[in-house]
């Protein structure tokens, strides 16, 4: 199923303040329930325990990877639910919300609080303005024809729906939580230390546990197969969050708004009920950008609430293989200016058209009233 809107022009959101499109959304959507929150909770860590349970103990190794697998699977739900916590959006109590969001953060390597740092401040404060915002960030043609050959190999592969993962491994996890350097002022400092620290005890003991338990298949099966896993997982949930032929990506702040990037340039993709509900939500992602204080299990609610006001700016898709391969294929280089997404190929095409203009027009400057051959 392809993309539906109207086709609304998103400059028309421009001058419509972010907390006027949260009116259309109802009270009871922001109301939490720390009983639901809890029981996802359980149910989430116990299918991630029972998954490295699985990974450590049956003989086989074929069975080990598949319930490697497994326990990835788990570990990009954990996440969704700690992404929430680290919102706001489930406990009154931040401490409980931390303390929580942290463990369930472990599996995939992440730090909460440095996590958050990025996510809450960056991505969600200047959603698909790329000064700032450097998700998936896509470059123009001119900019990947001036790459060397290996940074286009990296883009290329990062831009692909098998290979994604790589994007969020070297653009922000890497950058973003582990060779990340707060400033010596920062009240923050210390708590990033210590939630390095954290990380890296938990890395060390659960891959010293494994190894006792399994030897090197259980390190690969318990820890690197799920981290890898998650990686993917969430690199392809953030793509398909803002990324389509017909949602744009601004360059100049004064084009942007907050209801234009929260709103007009984050979608919704529908997945069947099972799928929804074990991923928390996680892809009806357009009233989780319009207010990240919804708790997941109000997400379908608040995106009926919007559609009725605002269903004109709102992109919905149906998740399928060919259709995540379609956009990852036409979603490749953008030009800024024109808004209009390119393939490689069509890339190539637009400077040598461009090159053309230009040569076209020094030759008119230089013998005015001739046409240049």
């Amino acid at each position: 199923m392809p993309l539906t809107s109207s086709g609304a022009d998103y400059k028309a959101l421009h001058p419509i303040k972010l907390q006027t499109i949260r009116e259309a959304i109802r009270p009871e959507r922001y109301r939490r329930s720390a009983a639901i929150a809890v029981a996802w909770y359980g149910f989430d860590a116990l299918l991630y325990l029972s998954a490295i349970a699985g990974a450590l103990l049956v003989e086989a190794w074929w069975l080990k990877l598949l319930f490697g697998l497994l326990a990835g699977s788990a570990v990009a739900f954990m996440f969704v639910w700690a992404h929430d916590a680290a919102h706001g959006a489930l406990f009154q109590s931040k401490r409980t919300a931390e303390i929580m969001g942290t463990i369930f953060m472990l599996p995939s390597l992440n730090m909460y609080r440095l996590w958050a740092f990025g996510h809450n401040r960056v991505h969600h404060g200047f959603t698909s303005l790329t000064t700032v915002d450097w998700v998936w960030r896509p470059w123009t043609p001119q900019e990947y024809r001036s790459k060397p050959v290996w940074q286009k190999m990296i883009y290329r592969l990062e831009r692909s729906p098998y290979t994604c993962a790589l994007h969020y491994l070297l653009r922000i996890w890497w950058p973003g939580m582990v060779r990340f350097k707060a400033d010596a002022k920062s009240k923050d400092r210390q708590v990033f230390f210590y939630s390095k620290i954290v990380t890296l005890v938990f890395f060390l003991s659960f891959s010293a546990l494994a190894y006792w338990a399994a030897g090197m298949m259980g390190v690969i099966a318990a820890v690197i197969l799920p981290f890898l896993l998650f990686n993917y997982y969430i690199a392809l949930f953030v793509f398909l969050h803002h990324t389509h032929p017909k949602v744009p990506f601004f360059a100049e702040k004064e084009e942007w708004s907050q209801s234009i990037g929260q709103l007009y340039c984050s979608t919704i993709v529908r997945c069947s009920k099972i799928s929804e509900y074990l991923i928390h939500n996680i892809l009806l992602h357009t009233p989780h950008h319009v207010d990240p204080r919804i708790p997941f299990y109000h997400l379908k609610g608040a995106y009926e609430d919007l559609r009725a006001e605002y269903g004109q700016y709102i992109h919905e898709t149906r998740f399928s293989f060919f259709e995540v391969r379609r956009i990852f294929k036409e979603c490749k280089l953008y030009d800024y200016e024109g808004k209009c997404w390119m393939s490689f190929r069509s890339g190539r095409s637009w400077i040598e058209e461009k090159a053309a203009d230009i040569a076209a027009s020094a030759a008119s400057s230089v013998y005015p009233g001739k046409t240049a051959h």
